[in-house]
This record gives structure tokens, C-alpha cells and sequence, in this order.
């Protein structure tokens, strides 16, 4: 009779305690009607491709770089410059070439100019067009009368060509393109790379959340033990020792909870932060379930990673750019010769009216060359400097391709066999769980110790953030992989983004 007393007891304090679990865990669900926040993995990185800083800076980025672009596609188009004088006043003493000689005369005079130019610039050459119209007048003042002048020049086309020099133009077409697409390239890997920052955030909170909540449970759990065992120990079936173990736990459950709860608090913030969200409802954090066994063939993964990320276009570019200095240390300083040629209309005329009358053919051509007879192998020098550099580009772009395959393998082989891993980290949370209840069970009714109630509560601790921590590293992983090749696995597709809505 007495057993059968002690059972009813044991199962009536069992069936409290299981009360209390419960009522735990409704006191951590929102409340129906409570305003809250539920926020998805995919909704806080589409919140965050569109608020986040990181988000903005990129796009920032990537307008200044469409700018320049445009500033050197605006540079081949033809300019229009207006330049004048009004007006130049010269009063001086000045040298001049007489029949007799050379004499000093007092000069006074004015001058007023207007010129209007057109220029083309001609990138496959390096010259230059131009198109040039003008008015001059001058006014040169004696001690008793002013004389006027006139100078017309109604149209004059020319054209200015170096020959051997070195033809920065040239090399601007082949560059400023690979430099914009470049940028394209860049500004997506920088919305991965929020993408890879808003998981971390995210899971940063969701694992800080899931500690708290254990940390509740487990000091309630605490809490109602060692009540139990108080009401145990006053009856003499339980050591002191057992007791004073349990309100050790318990008062370390109670400081977990604080920790717990400001380290929530902190990691809120920065996610809020990061996502600049304004209010202050509360977020819960839904984990992703949708978990696919995708495998991500290497093969493909490089493939698209060569023909995709901004670093195989920087490859190119920065040989482009060893290959350019050593064309320009070969140029410069070296055998140099220039072409200027103009043809036009001029004309003068002592009254505006007749300026611009019978204008009379101008043509001027020059042709000059400069050589260098002596420089101590200075140019030399700058070639064989040039040169060295390039092969030095080229040897660490080959080390660079090198580690960026292998970072591609790594990360290939990661994310394939992380899955897997999700798997078994939600079987083991299952199972701890599971067993974390048996033995609270077991612990109520004197069938285990408090040493082994301890070791099953801390791998259902352990077992629980491991899963988390899983997920976090799939889909980490998953987002570094599509931030180096820039491709959709799931979808087989390349990303990409229509520019036009940036700027």
C-alpha cells in the first residue's frame, strides 16, 4: 500500500511538472492579436538588399563607376568651346623690327577676341580634329586718332597628329569597357555579400533567441526540481548534497537567463540595425525548412565562376594594364615626331562691314620631330622596369587563378556534403530531446541522478543550437558560392539584373 501511495505521488508530481513545461512554453508563443514581426531568412535578405547600408554603398558604387563610364564615352563625341576676350588693354614700351632697325616704341592698344571651336578626338589614332571660327578686333590708340582693325577667320579645319607617341586614347577603349563591366560584376557580388551578411545577422539572432528560450525552460525546470527536492530532502529520501546541486543549477540557470537576455537584446539591435527597421515590434525569427539536397557540380561552379565574377575580368584587365605601361615606357622618351596641318578662310578689313568680304586662303603645315641623342639609358631603364612588372603581374594573376579554383573546390565540397549534415543535426535534436525527457522523467520518480539529469539537459542544449548553427553554415555557404560564380543553382541560371534601375 505504502509503494502504491508513492507512485500516485511521484506520477501526481509528474504530471505537474509536465503542466509546467507546458505552460513554459505557451508563455514564449505571441499571443494571437499581438503585434509582432514574423521575419523569414528570404525576407530579411530582400529587406536588406533594398535598406541595408552595405546595400546603398554598393549601389553608390556602382553609379560612380556608370559616370565614368559615361564621362569616356562622352569624350569621343564631339565638343563645342566658346572662348573671347573683352577686352585685352596693352600699354608698354615694346621692341620692333624697323628698315633702320630695331627701335623702341610706346604702344597702346587694345584687343577683343571671340573664337568658337569644334573638336573630335580620333581614339584609334590618338589625333585630333578640329574646326575653328573667329573675330578679332584691335584698336591701337595714337596721340590724336584711333585706328581699328579687323580680323575675320570665317572657317579653319585642322588636324593634329603624333606619330609616335604613346596613345593613351587608344588604350582607353580597350580598358574603360572591361573597367564598367568589371563594375556590373562587382555590385552583384556585393548584394551576395549582403545576402551572406543579413544570414549571419539573422542567425545570429535566431540561435541567441532559441539560447534564451532553453535558458527559460531550464530555469523553470530548475526552479520546480528543486522545489521538489526540498519537499524530498525534508523527508529524508535525497542526500543534501543532491540538493545543494540543484540550487546551484538553478541559480545558474537564473544567471544564464540574464545573459541570454541581453545577448538577444544586442544581437536584435544589429539585425534591426542592419535591415533599419524604425519600430519596436517584436521579430520572430522563422527558421528556413525549405532545405533541398542540391549538389553543385565543381566543374560548372568554375566554369561559371571564370565566365562570371569581376576577378576574371580584373585578371584581364590588370595584364591589360602591365601591357599598356610597357607600351608607354617604349613611347615616351623615344624617337617622337608630330603632324599639324590647317586649311581655312582669313580676312581684314579696316570696317566690320567689309571683314568677312573675298576672305583669302590660309594653309599652315608643320612637321617636327624630337630625338633623343643622350639620356644615360633612362628610357632603357623605364622599358626594362615596365617589363619586369608585367611578368611579375602575370606570375601573381597565375597564383591568383590557382587559389581561386581551390576556394571554388572548397567551398563546392562544403556546401555538398552540408546538407547531410543538416540532416543529422536534426535527427540528434530530435533524439536529445527525447531523451532529455526520459531522463527528467526518470530523475522525478529517483531512478537517475542529478549528474545524469545534468549531461542529458546540456547535449539537448547542445544538440539544439547545433542544428542551428548547421542551417547557418548551409546557407552561408550556399550564398559565398553564388557570391564567387555569380550563378543560381537551384534556378540553373546565370544572375543578373536590369543596371537601368540603379541609376
Amino acid at each position: 500500500m505504502t509503494e502504491n501511495k508513492g507512485i500516485k505521488r511521484n506520477r501526481k508530481k509528474l504530471a505537474w511538472f509536465v503542466f509546467a513545461q507546458l505552460f513554459m512554453l505557451m508563455l514564449f508563443q505571441p499571443v494571437n492579436g499581438q503585434d509582432v514581426r514574423n521575419l523569414t531568412l528570404n525576407q530579411a535578405i530582400e529587406i536588406a538588399s533594398m535598406r541595408s547600408p552595405d546595400a546603398l554603398m554598393a549601389k553608390h558604387r556602382f553609379r560612380s563607376s556608370y559616370w565614368q563610364f559615361r564621362s569616356y564615352k562622352a569624350s569621343y563625341l564631339p565638343s563645342l568651346e566658346l572662348g573671347a576676350t573683352l577686352p585685352e588693354f596693352n600699354r608698354s614700351i615694346q621692341q620692333v623690327s624697323l628698315a633702320e632697325g630695331e627701335v623702341l616704341l610706346e604702344r597702346q592698344y587694345s584687343e577683343y577676341s571671340m573664337n568658337a571651336y569644334i573638336r573630335q578626338r580620333v581614339g584609334f589614332t590618338g589625333g585630333q580634329v578640329f574646326v575653328r571660327s573667329g573675330l578679332d578686333r584691335l584698336d591701337n590708340f595714337t596721340d590724336t586718332t584711333t585706328v581699328t582693325q579687323y580680323l575675320s577667320t570665317p572657317i579653319n579645319i585642322g588636324y593634329s597628329q603624333p606619330l609616335f607617341k604613346y596613345n593613351s586614347f587608344k588604350w582607353e577603349k580597350r580598358l574603360e569597357p572591361m573597367k564598367y563591366q568589371e563594375a556590373k560584376k562587382r555590385y552583384l557580388e556585393d548584394m551576395e555579400q549582403v545576402a551572406i551578411t543579413a544570414t549571419n545577422h539573422f542567425f545570429n539572432l535566431l540561435l541567441s533567441q532559441i539560447r534564451e528560450k532553453i535558458a527559460l525552460i531550464n530555469q523553470a525546470n530548475y526552479d520546480t526540481m528543486y522545489k521538489i527536492a526540498q519537499g524530498r530532502f525534508n523527508l529524508g529520501k535525497i542526500a543534501e548534497n543532491e540538493l545543494l546541486q540543484l540550487e546551484l543549477q538553478y541559480l545558474r540557470s537564473t544567471s544564464a537567463v540574464e545573459e541570454a537576455k541581453i545577448d538577444v537584446e544586442n544581437k536584435l539591435f544589429r539585425l534591426k540595425s542592419y535591415l533599419r527597421i524604425q519600430d519596436d515590434l517584436p521579430l520572430v525569427l522563422i527558421p528556413p525548412s525549405n532545405i533541398k539536397s542540391l549538389k553543385i557540380d565543381y566543374t560548372l561552379a568554375r566554369e561559371q565562376a571564370r565566365q562570371n565574377s569581376s576577378e576574371a575580368i580584373a585578371f584581364e584587365r590588370r595584364l591589360l594594364e602591365a601591357e599598356e605601361q610597357v607600351n608607354m615606357a617604349k613611347m615616351d622618351g623615344r624617337f617622337d615626331a608630330e603632324l599639324y596641318a590647317v586649311y581655312g578662310l582669313t580676312q581684314r578689313a579696316n570696317d566690320f562691314d567689309y571683314v568677312y568680304d573675298d576672305p583669302l586662303d590660309q594653309q599652315q603645315l608643320t612637321f617636327g620631330i624630337s630625338v633623343p641623342i643622350l639620356d644615360w639609358g633612362v628610357a632603357k631603364g623605364k622599358i626594362k622596369m615596365a617589363q619586369s612588372n608585367q611578368e611579375l603581374v602575370q606570375t601573381t594573376i597565375e597564383q591568383e587563378q590557382i587559389d581561386f579554383d581551390q576556394e571554388i573546390f572548397l567551398k563546392t565540397a562544403r556546401f555538398n556534403m552540408q546538407y547531410k549534415q543538416v540532416v543529422i543535426s536534426a535527427k540528434a535534436d530530435t533524439v536529445a530531446a527525447k531523451s532529455y525527457e526520459i531522463s527528467k522523467a526518470r530523475y522525478l520518480i529517483g531512478k537517475i541522478s542529478i549528474t545524469d539529469l545534468n549531461i542529458a539537459q546540456a547535449e539537448a542544449d547542445n544538440s539544439k543550437s547545433n542544428y542551428i548553427n548547421s542551417l547557418w553554415t548551409y546557407w552561408s555557404n550556399y550564398y559565398e558560392i553564388r557570391k564567387l560564380t555569380l550563378f543560381d543553382f537551384e534556378n540553373n541560371r546565370e544572375i543578373r539584373i536590369e543596371f537601368t534601375n540603379l541609376l
